[in-house]
């Protein structure tokens, strides 16, 4: 049994993700990488969603914000060869609200090994791509303002017609 508020709230929470892992497990990753067998090596995609929830009323500030200071970063690493891609998509449909996410941002990895660098510095990435810091700084911190809730879920492909 669940008491208090916070802990309907955990539980709404994990709920959501068990939902999520089984309704959209691979429904934006490129079709070669969703037939793929499971990873059994460091050199397969690995693949993250990120699911964004916004405050009402501020999705469309949001999805700005992270075209301008955060897409640009994850472009320049797809050049690098540390991404193979980056997509998104938004439920054409609201929900309710413990169930809601307006944004899904999907990830492809080089690697699992890639993914978890601890030596890649992000941070001299986003300096070199935006001089001026203290405007990206004060984007950043509006667009973390308005966001309610954020979660990254590492899937991996999941074959049905295997025994």
């Amino acid at each position: 049994m669940i008491s208090g508020t916070r802990g309907a709230r955990d539980f709404a929470f994990v709920s959501l993700i068990a939902i999520a892992t089984v309704i959209f497990p691979l429904a934006n990753v490129p079709r070669a990488l969703a037939q793929q067998p499971a990873a059994t090596s460091q050199s397969q995609p690995f693949v993250v969603e990120y699911y964004y929830k916004v405050q009402w009323g501020y999705a469309d500030e949001f999805i700005t914000l992270f075209k301008k200071n955060h897409y640009p970063v994850l472009k320049k690493q797809i050049e690098m060869g540390r991404l193979l891609s980056v997509s998104a998509v938004q439920p054409r449909y609201h929900t309710t609200e413990d169930g809601r996410w307006d944004y899904r941002v999907t990830i492809v990895f080089k690697d699992a090994a890639t993914a978890n660098d601890p030596t890649f510095d992000e941070k001299a990435l986003i300096r070199q791509t935006f001089p001026d810091q203290a405007t990206y700084q004060k984007q950043e911190q509006r667009r973390f303002q308005i966001l309610l809730a954020h979660w990254d879920l590492p899937i991996k492909p999941l074959d049905l017609n295997a025994p």
